[in-house]
């Protein structure tokens, strides 16, 4: 019987595609570097920073150590404010729906944890999360399986009675690794002809047909 969700954040709960590029843009342009394709940075969202901006620079992880500080600063002080103002249409109202209908909940997010921790404040979402999960608590981050296992098992559910939501290939690919069902979101980061090839379990076009999925695969396996 389904009984947790485990969503992705950036580009699934929160609108902040189009702030990774421009944060990343003006790092790159601080390093003195020519700008990324836009497509090219939005398909590093879920990786974590270290590993997203080395890809983005042409280097390994250890040398875009620069890249990181530039990039964390410049979100605290462009992004972080406005994080309130990003949440989607309707995911407030439809994780506070899910949490009602006895739903546990957790993000689990290519973020640090830190990081992971302070954007969910900021979007006034602690409370209706039973846990926050950042690449930073696990060994291998998305798309191995590590972190969705981790959740998993301090919500204390199965692989069969969770869903996995996310708007990236490494959420999908994650999932299928972990042997949990998936929700591509189409309104996120990767379009959905991209998303299709990780072969969710389902697609949804908006945050409240995430909710009706949830409720209406609850309501079919329920006791």
């Amino acid at each position: 019987m389904l009984r947790a969700l485990l969503l992705d954040l950036d580009g699934t709960l929160v609108d902040t595609p189009q702030a990774i590029v421009d944060v990343a843009q003006s790092t790159l342009a601080a390093l003195g570097l020519p700008s990324a394709d836009p497509q090219a940075i939005k398909d590093t969202i879920g990786l974590p920073l270290p590993i997203a901006l080395a890809r983005l620079i042409g280097t390994g992880p250890a040398g875009a150590a620069e890249a990181v500080e530039i990039y964390r600063v410049l979100w605290r002080t462009h992004v972080t404010p406005r994080i309130p103002a990003l949440l989607y249409p309707g995911v407030r109202e439809g994780l506070e729906e899910l949490k009602r209908a006895d739903f546990r909940l957790a993000v689990v997010t290519g973020k640090a944890q830190d990081s992971a921790d302070s954007t969910v404040s900021a979007a006034g979402l602690r409370d209706v999360f039973d846990l926050v999960l950042g690449y930073t608590s696990v060994p291998n981050p998305k798309p191995a399986p590590d972190i969705a296992l981790l959740a998993l098992d301090r919500l204390g559910v199965g692989a069969a009675d969770a869903i996995i939501v996310g708007d990236s290939t490494h959420d999908l690919e994650m999932a299928q690794r972990a042997g949990i069902r998936s929700v591509a979101v189409t309104y996120g980061a990767q379009p959905e002809v991209v998303l299709l090839s990780a072969a969710p379990t389902w697609v949804a076009h908006s945050f409240p047909q995430v909710v009706r999925i949830a409720r209406r695969v609850a309501s079919l396996e329920g006791p």
